[in-house]
């Protein structure tokens, strides 16, 4: 127990391998170690009501996983749409998003982060987009954005995400070819072709998901990166 208590003791940015075995080895152990880990999981984001937290997302996706009935039961009754609620102050519903991410349907939940950002500038704007200017992006309502982060966060082991792109970006000194690289979107410095050469499961590099155009510019990025302080 005092090991379970510890492990939510951090504050994560990322599940490290570390972290992950750890917890793979708590619950491989037997249900009442898994109940624990629920249990404590509720008491933090139903009751207490904590912000939500990386490892807090990676254990309710690896609960989901295992098909015990009281399991599988708590869950349902606890946490009906996945970890993340949502905000009533939204714009746009984004169970859909959460369906796809718990269900680490990556590709599908690229293309819907997209549509909802085209979304969100027709709403607040009345301009129809297939892509964003990066004159849109200051129109981005920021309790959506912030919605759409925490997702990518959550369900990836704290591996994608805008936020984490940002991060990224700002440790290659701001250089857009180094980040390219770095997150893979490039491959011996030629962008990369969508959607054969992207990597969709949670294997690909830190910062892969969700795409950017890049190949309009780095405007829109750059302004997203700026003027929102993730």
């Amino acid at each position: 127990m005092e090991t379970i208590n510890l492990i939510f003791e951090k504050n994560y940015t990322i599940v490290s391998k570390d972290t992950e075995k750890l917890i793979n080895k708590i619950l491989n152990t037997g249900q009442r170690e898994q109940e624990i880990l629920l249990d404590l999981i509720i008491k933090r984001q139903i009751i207490e009501k904590k912000e939500i937290n990386i490892i807090d997302g990676f254990i309710f996706s690896k609960l989901i996983e295992i098909k015990t009935e009281k399991i599988r039961k708590k869950l349902k009754s606890f946490f009906p749409n996945g970890i993340v609620s949502f905000k009533s102050s939204l714009k746009i519903n984004y169970q859909p998003l959460q369906n796809l991410l718990l269900k680490k349907k990556f590709q599908e939940a690229d293309k819907i982060t997209q549509d909802y950002l085209c979304e969100l500038i027709k709403i607040t704007t009345n301009s129809k987009r297939e892509w964003l200017y990066f004159t849109d992006i200051q129109f981005l309502p920021k309790d959506d954005l912030f919605t759409l982060d925490l997702m990518w966060k959550i369900y990836s082991k704290g591996k994608f995400g805008f936020s984490v792109q940002k991060k990224l970006w700002i440790n290659n000194n701001y250089k857009w070819n180094k980040f390219w690289a770095t997150i893979g979107w490039t491959n011996k410095g030629k962008m990369n072709r969508y959607p054969q050469e992207f990597i969709w499961t949670i294997e690909a590099p830190e910062g892969h998901l969700p795409l950017f155009n890049q190949l309009r510019g780095t405007q829109a990025l750059s302004f997203l990166f700026k003027h929102i302080q993730w």
